[in-house]
C-alpha cells in the first residue's frame, strides 16, 4: 500500500474510543483533505454498524451501502469475524488497509508526512520506549480495562477488571503529578490513546460500565491534563458527546435494557486547566 492523497478512506465511529484515535490523529496530522471519512450511524443494531445517515452520521460516502458487513464483504466475500470500526479502506485496491487503530494512528502519524504536517510526530524515536511501556500498562488496565468490567458476567470478572482498572488510574495521576505528558514534556500517541478513554469516562463509563470508584472529576491531575489535551486546537471537534452517550446507551440493551440515555453529567471539558505549571508544551 502506497501512501498518497485521495486514496485512502477512514470508516468511524465518533462515538467508539478505538476509531476516535484515527480521527484526531487526522486532524492533527493535517490530513483532512488526504484521506477522507465516512461516519457511521451511533446506534449499533442487530446487524452492526449502520450507514443511516442521520443524526450526524454522514452515511458511506463511498459506495452508498447500508452497513458496514458490506464493506468487510467488499474487501473479502468469504469473511466471517468481528466488524469494527475503524477502518483503513483504499479506494484504488478497494480493500482493507487495516482495521487496528493502533497500527493506523502509526500509518497517519508518518505515511503521510510528503501532505500533512511533517513537522509534528506523535511517535519520535527518542520517546518510542516509553510510549510503549506506558501503551503496554494503559491499554490492558485501562483502554480495555473499562470494557472488560462493563461486560463482565461473573462478579468475580467484573472485580478483577475494576480493581486493575482503578489501580492503575492512580498511577496515571501520580505519574501525572510530576510532568505534563505521559512521556514527559510533549504530547505523544501514548495520550491520544488515553484520552478517548478519559473523555468517555464520567459520560459513560462510571454508570453503564460501572467503574464508580472514582470519576475522572475527582482526580485532581487525570481531569485537568484531560482538559488540557480537549484544548489542543481541532481536538474538540472529534469529540461528540451526543454519540457516545447514545451509542453505549442505546446499543448495549444487555446492560440498558430501556436504553434510556442519561442528561447528565454536565461536564466543560472547555474550562481553564492547571497544567501549564509544567511549562509549555515541547
Amino acid at each position: 500500500f502506497k501512501a498518497g492523497p485521495g486514496r485512502y478512506h477512514l470508516y468511524v465511529s465518533l462515538a467508539c474510543p478505538w476509531a476516535h484515535r484515527t480521527l484526531i490523529f487526522r486532524v492533527l496530522k493535517k490530513l483532512e483533505d488526504v484521506i477522507s471519512v465516512s461516519v457511521v450511524h451511533h446506534l449499533m443494531g442487530a446487524h452492526g454498524w449502520t450507514f443511516l445517515p442521520l443524526d450526524g452520521a454522514t452515511g458511506d460516502t463511498l459506495y452508498g451501502l447500508d452497513f458496514l458487513h458490506q464493506i468487510y464483504s467488499k474487501a473479502d466475500p468469504a469473511y466471517s469475524g468481528r466488524v469494527t470500526v475503524p477502518v483503513l479502506w483504499d479506494k484504488k485496491e478497494e480493500t482493507i488497509v487495516s482495521n487496528e487503530s493502533s497500527e493506523i494512528i502509526r500509518m497517519l502519524n508518518s505515511a503521510f508526512d510528503e501532505w500533512g504536517d511533517m513537522g509534528l510526530d506523535l511517535y519520535p524515536e527518542a520517546l518510542r520506549a516509553e510510549i510503549d511501556r506506558v501503551n503496554a500498562v494503559v491499554y490492558p488496565a485501562i483502554n480495555n480495562g473499562v470494557y472488560r468490567a462493563g461486560f463482565a458476567t461473573t462478579q468475580a470478572a467484573y472485580k478483577e477488571a475494576f480493581e486493575e482498572l482503578f489501580s492503575v488510574l492512580d498511577q496515571m495521576e501520580t505519574r501525572l503529578s510530576k510532568q505534563r505528558y505521559l512521556a514527559g514534556d510533549r504530547i505523544t500517541e501514548a495520550d491520544w490513546r488515553l484520552f478517548t478513554t478519559l473523555v468517555r469516562f464520567d459520560p459513560v463509563y462510571v454508570g453503564h460500565f460501572k467503574c464508580n470508584l472514582r470519576r475522572i472529576a475527582d482526580y485532581p491531575n487525570l481531569s485537568n491534563y484531560l482538559r488540557d489535551l480537549y484544548q489542543v486546537p481541532s481536538v474538540s471537534g472529534t469529540v461528540n458527546l451526543h454519540h457516545i452517550k447514545a451509542h453505549y446507551y442505546g446499543s448495549h440493551r444487555m446492560i440498558n435494557p430501556t436504553g434510556i440515555v442519561p442528561v447528565g453529567p454536565e461536564i466543560d471539558y472547555a474550562a481553564p486547566h492547571d497544567r501549564a505549571r509544567f511549562g509549555k508544551a515541547a
